[in-house]
């Protein structure tokens, strides 16, 4: 009884495995289809001259506004007990510009840094991660205002609160 539910079971199994395949024929449907579309070119409709409008086309100008932020008083900031790693020291608020799980890919990030002519740092955070450090400052808002100015290079640039 068993050995004929078993062989039922096989044969369905093996039924239901070769009933699933794609034939190689619709694969070749398919593919000289596409390759006709390509081949023809597209239909071009001739213009009289009697039919011919003249247009007067404006040109599009689009004007940028930035509203330049005045109360960085609810800029977001990050609080992280981070430790120096290379760098000359850290005040209260950071502008961060990468962040590394690898030392030396951060050093070379702040190498880059200093060869622009910015005081870039390396520190450690306590999740391992090396953040770069660009700038430095006392207080929220000119932090904030460096920030700013970075993200036209480092879009992702963000603050940092030494604990």
């Amino acid at each position: 009884m068993k050995k004929n539910v078993l062989m039922g079971v096989a044969l369905i199994v093996a039924f239901g495995m070769s009933s699933c395949k794609s034939g190689e024929s619709a694969y070749k449907k398919a593919y000289e289809k596409a390759q006709a579309q390509q081949s023809t070119p597209a239909a071009v409709t001739p213009v009289s001259e009697t039919s011919q409008q003249e247009v007067a086309v404006t040109p599009v100008q689009t004007v940028a506004t930035v509203t330049p932020v005045t109360d960085y008083n609810n800029v977001t900031v990050r609080t992280e007990d981070v430790t120096l790693v290379n760098g000359t020291g850290l005040k209260a608020y950071s502008v961060v510009v990468g962040s590394f799980s690898l030392q030396a890919n951060a050093v070379s990030l702040q190498g880059k840094l200093t060869n622009q002519g910015y005081q870039a740092q390396v520190v450690k955070s306590p999740s391992n991660m090396y953040r770069v450090i660009i700038s430095t400052h006392n207080d929220k808002v000119s932090a904030a205002q460096s920030r700013d100015k970075v993200r036209a290079t480092y879009e992702d640039a963000w603050l940092l609160y030494q604990k």
